[in-house]
């Protein structure tokens, strides 16, 4: 009963703004890195952002930065991925991943997927040209 759910995707035009938003249940995830991914059909899932449990530190992607902003609210259980400048090459399904192996430091953050232990079923953003 564990989950995440994303929510926020939709249809915007390039250059558009968007804000994913990720909800936490079932446990707290207060102290576990976040971490949004995002897969487009036929290619590898791939890195987005992430960002240490306490919001201290954060990473994008080279082909997201300036671009996309990942915070979180952990009173809320919940991460944000806000979006602006969004390009055709950006849709994609965008799923939120926790990673809840053990503690590490306020700092710590994971960009690779296989550290993850949950996640959300994924939310559509598809940009138009």
């Amino acid at each position: 009963q564990v989950q995440l759910v994303e929510s926020g995707g939709g249809l915007v035009q390039a250059g558009g703004s968007l804000r994913l938003s990720c909800a936490a249940s079932g446990r707290t995830f207060s102290r576990d890195v976040m971490g949004w991914f995002r897969q487009a059909p036929g290619k590898e899932r791939e890195f987005v952002a992430t960002i240490s449990w306490s919001g201290d530190s954060t990473n994008y992607a080279d082909s997201v930065k300036g671009r996309f902003t990942i915070s979180r609210d952990n009173a809320k259980n919940t991460v944000y991925l806000q979006m602006y400048s969004l390009k055709p090459e950006d849709t994609a399904v965008y799923s939120c991943a926790a990673q809840s192996r053990g503690y590490y430091g306020s700092t710590f953050y994971s960009t690779q997927a296989h550290e993850y232990d949950y996640w959300g079923q994924g939310t559509q953003v598809t940009v138009s040209s």
